[in-house]
């Protein structure tokens, strides 16, 4: 048996390695785009995942961001309502002060001997007659029997007056 020349080799053997290049190349083709699914496929993913971590995160941030929100404006309102209270404390104590000075003017005033007497039987009224009545250095009356006591001082007088005022006192220095 003779062996064809090399150049018919060569020739004979082109489709076959043209079938071949042509199978490689959709083979790579094929891989290529299966290739480029899956990166698209893989990318696609890694969006949506990042969109709902972004969302997540953003809900959680405007969660907390409410809750902030919600804290600091709590803070604020007990801020101002404390400082009401002040500001409202301080026109009630000068009132309170005020109302003391003038109810211990009365002990300088011509009536006061007949305020106190009437002060000292009131004080027996609550008390009963054992009761011992002394005189209070703002004026007034403090009398005591064994486990009671009765404060008819001018400036305990002038509190509880003030006390059952209760809001309508506000009035005077609110608009």
């Amino acid at each position: 048996m003779t062996s064809p020349a090399p150049d018919q080799t060569t020739d004979a053997l082109d489709p076959v390695r043209a079938g071949l290049l042509r199978a490689a190349h959709a083979d790579a083709d094929a891989l290529l785009a299966r290739a480029e699914r899956e990166a698209a496929a893989r990318l696609d993913h890694a969006r949506a995942e990042a969109r709902a971590i972004l969302d997540d995160a953003r809900r959680q941030g405007e969660a907390d961001g409410a809750n902030a929100a919600r804290d600091l404006l709590v803070r604020a309102r007990r801020e101002a309502r404390s400082r009401t209270l002040s500001a409202r404390r301080k026109p009630y104590e000068d009132l309170r002060r005020k109302a003391a000075e003038r109810v211990r003017e009365l002990r300088r005033a011509d009536g006061y001997a007949s305020l106190r007497e009437r002060l000292e039987q009131r004080a027996r009224v609550l008390l009963g007659p054992g009761a011992e009545v002394t005189e209070h250095a703002d004026g007034g009356v403090v009398a005591q029997v064994p486990g009671r006591r009765v404060d008819l001082s001018l400036t305990a007088l002038a509190d509880r007056a003030l006390d059952r005022l209760g809001a309508e006192v506000r009035s005077l220095w609110e608009p």
